[in-house]
C-alpha cells in the first residue's frame, strides 16, 4: 500500500496525524510535461541537406499527480479552536469533507488542500549516501521520505552541478515538505449500500497564493 496524505493549509509541525486526511491508494500517477518553444530553421534543408529545428529550453514544465483509491471510515484529528479534536468519520462524510476542501480557498485554511506526501521507499539520502540500516537487497529498509522534484546535492553540488540556487531540498525524512500545489480535479462515486467509496483525485504541483 502506498502511504498518501493530503495536508490542509493548517497543517503544521511534523505530525502527519493532524491536519492532514490520509488515503489509501492503489495508483499514484505521475507526469511532467516540457514545455519548450521551438522552430524550424528556414532553408536548414537546402544548406545542410537536412531540416533543423531550433528549441528553447526557459525551465518550464507542468507536474501533475493523479491518485486512485478508496476512501473508507477514518478518525481525523483537526485543531478546532486552537484544540486537536479526533472525529471518526465515515467514508462519506470524507469524500464531502474533501470536495469541499477542493472548492474553497487558501484563505479558509481549516479546508483548503496545499500539499500532498506520497511517500516512497529511499536506499540514498541528500548527500548520495547510503541511508543507514538500509540493506539494499531487502526494500523494506528503506526509508520512507516524500516524493519531491528536488534533486541530491546542495547548490552546485552532485545532482544540482549547474544549479546555483535548488527550489526544493531532496528530503531525508517522512516528515519533510512533500509536493506544493492544489487539487485540480476530485470525483468519487456513491455506490448503493456499499460503505467505502472509490475516488479519483487530480494534483498540480505549484506555488500557490495566498
Amino acid at each position: 500500500m502506498t502511504y498518501v496524505y493530503l495536508k490542509t493549509q493548517a497543517f503544521s509541525g511534523s505530525n502527519l496525524s493532524i491536519n492532514t486526511i490520509p488515503l489509501q491508494i492503489t495508483s499514484v500517477s505521475l507526469s511532467v510535461t516540457k514545455t519548450i518553444p521551438s522552430f524550424p530553421i528556414p532553408l536548414s534543408g537546402v544548406i545542410s541537406g537536412e531540416s533543423i529545428t531550433a528549441a528553447l529550453d526557459l525551465g518550464m514544465a507542468t507536474k501533475n499527480i493523479s491518485l486512485t483509491g478508496v476512501i473508507n471510515d477514518t478518525s481525523i484529528t483537526k485543531t478546532i479552536g486552537g484544540t486537536p479534536t479526533t472525529e471518526t468519520f465515515t467514508a462519506h462524510e470524507i469524500a464531502q469533507m474533501i470536495a469541499a476542501g477542493v472548492d474553497s480557498t487558501g484563505f479558509a485554511k481549516n479546508q483548503a488542500f496545499s500539499e500532498l506526501v506520497v511517500l516512497m521507499p529511499s536506499f540514498v539520502d541528500s548527500n548520495y549516501e547510503k541511508r543507514n540500516g538500509v540493506d539494499v537487497n531487502d526494500r523494506s529498509t528503506g526509508v520512507l521520505i516524500p516524493l519531491t522534484f528536488g534533486s541530491r546535492g546542495g547548490s552546485n553540488a552532485k545532482d544540482n552541478k549547474g544549479v546555483p540556487s535548488p527550489f526544493s531540498l531532496f528530503p531525508d525524512f517522512s516528515t519533510d515538505i512533500g509536493l506544493t500545489g492544489f487539487v485540480r480535479t476530485f470525483g468519487c462515486n456513491f455506490e448503493a449500500e456499499a460503505h467505502d467509496i472509490s475516488f479519483n483525485l487530480d494534483f498540480e504541483i505549484a506555488s500557490v497564493v495566498p
